[in-house]
Protein backbone atom coordinates (compact mmCIF):
# COMPACT_ATOMS: atom_id res chain seq x y z
CA UNK A 1 0.00 0.00 0.00
CA UNK A 2 1.41 3.21 -0.84
CA UNK A 3 2.06 5.84 2.19
CA UNK A 4 -0.39 8.59 2.46
CA UNK A 5 2.85 11.59 1.82
CA UNK A 6 3.54 9.65 -1.08
CA UNK A 7 0.11 9.80 -2.85
CA UNK A 8 0.33 13.39 -2.20
CA UNK A 9 3.32 13.80 -3.57
CA UNK A 10 2.54 11.70 -6.76
CA UNK A 11 -0.18 14.27 -7.14
CA UNK A 12 2.10 17.08 -6.10
CA UNK A 13 4.17 16.83 -8.80
CA UNK A 14 1.71 15.77 -11.65
CA UNK A 15 0.45 19.62 -10.62
CA UNK A 16 3.99 21.28 -10.64
CA UNK A 17 4.32 19.60 -14.05
CA UNK A 18 1.04 20.65 -15.60
CA UNK A 19 2.72 24.28 -13.75
CA UNK A 20 5.46 23.99 -15.48
CA UNK A 21 4.22 23.37 -18.95
CA UNK A 22 1.94 26.33 -18.32
CA UNK A 23 4.42 29.13 -17.49
CA UNK A 24 6.16 27.55 -20.55
CA UNK A 25 3.40 27.92 -23.08
CA UNK A 26 3.78 31.76 -21.53
CA UNK A 27 7.61 32.32 -22.83
CA UNK A 28 9.09 31.77 -19.25
CA UNK A 29 11.83 29.47 -18.64
CA UNK A 30 10.95 27.42 -15.99
CA UNK A 31 12.79 24.26 -13.37
CA UNK A 32 11.73 22.37 -10.90
CA UNK A 33 13.00 23.36 -7.37
CA UNK A 34 12.14 22.43 -3.57
CA UNK A 35 11.53 19.13 -1.96
CA UNK A 36 10.51 17.35 -5.86
CA UNK A 37 14.38 17.69 -7.09
CA UNK A 38 15.56 15.88 -4.02
CA UNK A 39 16.12 12.05 -3.61
CA UNK A 40 13.48 9.60 -2.76
CA UNK A 41 15.01 9.21 0.67
CA UNK A 42 15.80 12.57 1.19
CA UNK A 43 12.40 13.64 0.64
CA UNK A 44 11.09 10.71 2.89
CA UNK A 45 13.50 11.97 5.79
CA UNK A 46 12.66 15.76 4.98
CA UNK A 47 9.16 15.16 5.71
CA UNK A 48 9.69 13.64 9.21
CA UNK A 49 11.11 17.56 10.13
CA UNK A 50 9.96 20.51 10.93
CA UNK A 51 11.95 22.66 8.59
CA UNK A 52 10.87 25.33 5.98
CA UNK A 53 12.85 23.73 3.50
CA UNK A 54 9.58 21.61 3.65
CA UNK A 55 8.07 24.27 2.13
CA UNK A 56 10.75 25.89 -0.33
CA UNK A 57 8.53 26.78 -3.57
CA UNK A 58 8.38 23.77 -6.32
CA UNK A 59 9.25 26.03 -9.19
CA UNK A 60 11.74 29.27 -10.16
CA UNK A 61 10.67 30.63 -13.43
CA UNK A 62 12.12 33.64 -15.46
CA UNK A 63 11.15 35.68 -18.52
CA UNK A 64 12.45 39.18 -19.92
CA UNK A 65 14.70 39.71 -16.48
CA UNK A 66 12.11 38.86 -14.27
CA UNK A 67 12.46 35.90 -11.65
CA UNK A 68 9.54 34.18 -9.47
CA UNK A 69 9.37 31.02 -7.36
CA UNK A 70 5.81 29.26 -7.56
CA UNK A 71 4.51 26.75 -4.83
CA UNK A 72 1.88 24.54 -6.70
CA UNK A 73 -0.63 23.67 -4.25
CA UNK A 74 -3.00 20.67 -4.75
CA UNK A 75 -4.07 18.63 -1.56
CA UNK A 76 -7.79 20.68 -0.98
CA UNK A 77 -9.11 22.05 -3.45
CA UNK A 78 -11.68 24.29 -3.66
CA UNK A 79 -14.64 22.24 -5.46
CA UNK A 80 -16.91 22.31 -2.84
CA UNK A 81 -15.85 24.63 -0.61
CA UNK A 82 -14.73 27.73 -2.92
CA UNK A 83 -12.31 28.26 -0.28
CA UNK A 84 -8.04 27.08 -0.75
CA UNK A 85 -6.06 26.11 2.22
CA UNK A 86 -2.66 27.40 3.04
CA UNK A 87 -0.90 25.31 5.94
CA UNK A 88 0.08 27.86 8.77
CA UNK A 89 4.00 26.07 8.20
CA UNK A 90 3.84 26.76 4.29
CA UNK A 91 2.46 30.52 4.88
CA UNK A 92 5.70 30.81 7.53
CA UNK A 93 7.96 29.55 5.35
CA UNK A 94 6.74 31.18 2.10
CA UNK A 95 7.18 34.85 4.79
CA UNK A 96 10.74 33.57 5.32
CA UNK A 97 11.19 32.78 1.64
CA UNK A 98 10.25 36.70 1.28
CA UNK A 99 12.72 38.11 3.44
CA UNK A 100 15.38 35.98 2.35
CA UNK A 101 15.36 36.07 -1.20
CA UNK A 102 13.72 39.27 -1.80
CA UNK A 103 13.19 40.80 -4.16
CA UNK A 104 11.75 37.53 -6.18
CA UNK A 105 7.73 37.33 -5.95
CA UNK A 106 6.54 33.82 -4.42
CA UNK A 107 3.01 33.12 -5.74
CA UNK A 108 0.56 29.89 -5.06
CA UNK A 109 -1.07 28.10 -7.62
CA UNK A 110 -3.85 26.11 -6.99
CA UNK A 111 -4.98 23.19 -8.83
CA UNK A 112 -7.47 25.17 -11.30
CA UNK A 113 -4.71 27.87 -11.80
CA UNK A 114 -5.86 30.24 -9.27
CA UNK A 115 -2.90 32.38 -8.33
CA UNK A 116 -2.51 33.95 -4.81
CA UNK A 117 0.62 35.49 -2.49
CA UNK A 118 1.48 34.82 1.34
CA UNK A 119 0.89 38.81 1.67
CA UNK A 120 -2.81 38.09 0.04
CA UNK A 121 -3.20 35.26 1.98
CA UNK A 122 -2.44 36.69 5.75
CA UNK A 123 -5.03 39.71 4.01
CA UNK A 124 -7.61 37.63 3.22
CA UNK A 125 -7.48 34.83 5.60
CA UNK A 126 -9.94 36.88 8.09
CA UNK A 127 -12.57 36.97 5.70
CA UNK A 128 -12.47 33.09 5.29
CA UNK A 129 -13.52 30.66 8.00
CA UNK A 130 -10.69 28.92 9.80
CA UNK A 131 -10.18 25.55 9.49
CA UNK A 132 -11.62 24.17 12.67
CA UNK A 133 -7.75 22.40 13.45
CA UNK A 134 -6.17 26.03 13.27
CA UNK A 135 -3.84 24.56 11.12
CA UNK A 136 -4.97 26.22 7.89
CA UNK A 137 -5.32 29.29 6.33
CA UNK A 138 -8.45 29.47 4.12
CA UNK A 139 -8.58 31.96 1.28
CA UNK A 140 -12.02 32.45 -0.59
CA UNK A 141 -11.43 31.67 -4.41
CA UNK A 142 -13.01 34.64 -5.59
CA UNK A 143 -9.90 36.55 -3.77
CA UNK A 144 -7.28 34.73 -6.35
CA UNK A 145 -5.73 36.14 -9.22
CA UNK A 146 -6.87 34.19 -12.91
CA UNK A 147 -3.22 32.76 -13.64
CA UNK A 148 -3.20 34.82 -17.12
CA UNK A 149 -3.33 37.54 -15.31
CA UNK A 150 -0.15 36.72 -13.68
CA UNK A 151 2.00 34.93 -16.01
CA UNK A 152 0.80 36.48 -19.13
CA UNK A 153 -1.67 34.58 -21.53
CA UNK A 154 -0.58 31.76 -24.32
CA UNK A 155 1.80 32.85 -27.07
CA UNK A 156 1.04 31.93 -30.36
CA UNK A 157 2.33 28.85 -31.21
CA UNK A 158 4.00 29.17 -34.56
CA UNK A 159 3.94 25.90 -37.52
CA UNK A 160 7.02 23.91 -37.27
Amino acid sequence: MTPPWQQRYDVGIKHEQYVLAELGKRGWDVAPAGQGTLPHALRQALSLTTSALRHFPDILAARAGDVVAIDAKTRMPASRSRRYAISRDCLEAGLGFLALYRPIPLYYVFGDLGVTTPAEVIAYRSIAQPHPSGAYYLVDQCRTHPFDEVFGKLLAMTAA
